[in-house]
């Protein structure tokens, strides 16, 4: 991913982020159980965390466009598209089989982090 996509990612998924988590604290909150709520706002905690994480990446990646700092962006937007949406899908349809997506979002998420220190450690000398 280039540094322009990255950061455009990130800038509209944190603007999503925050019309989904007004929308579950106020539009939701009568219509969902605890635990679908709660199911919900995980969702959009994780979305808010790998949004920063992708910004930071788009970053980077303006000062120095490194390959592993572009995996590392498809990795985090990959990862929270499936492991964020299969929440908020599991919650808008009651689907329970879409939770088996999840996981893989998560793995997508954790080796976006490890390309990205893979990137650093590539990048920087071992005296910074």
């Amino acid at each position: 991913m280039s540094a322009r996509l990255t950061l455009l990612s990130a800038a509209l998924l944190g603007a999503l982020a925050v019309c989904l988590g007004a929308f579950a604290a106020h539009g939701l909150r009568d219509q969902l159980s605890s635990r679908m709520l709660e199911v919900f706002q995980t969702g959009v905690t994780y979305q808010f965390y790998h949004v920063l994480a992708l910004f930071g990446v788009g970053l980077l990646l303006q000062r120095q466009d490194r390959p592993l700092l572009r995996v590392s962006a498809a990795l985090f937007l990959t990862g929270m598209l499936l492991f964020c949406g299969s929440l908020y899908l599991l919650v808008a349809t009651g689907v329970h089989y879409l939770g088996m997506v999840t996981p893989v979002g998560g793995v997508l998420m954790i080796l976006g982090w490890l390309t990205l220190a893979g990137a650093v450690f590539k990048a920087l000398p071992v005296n910074s």
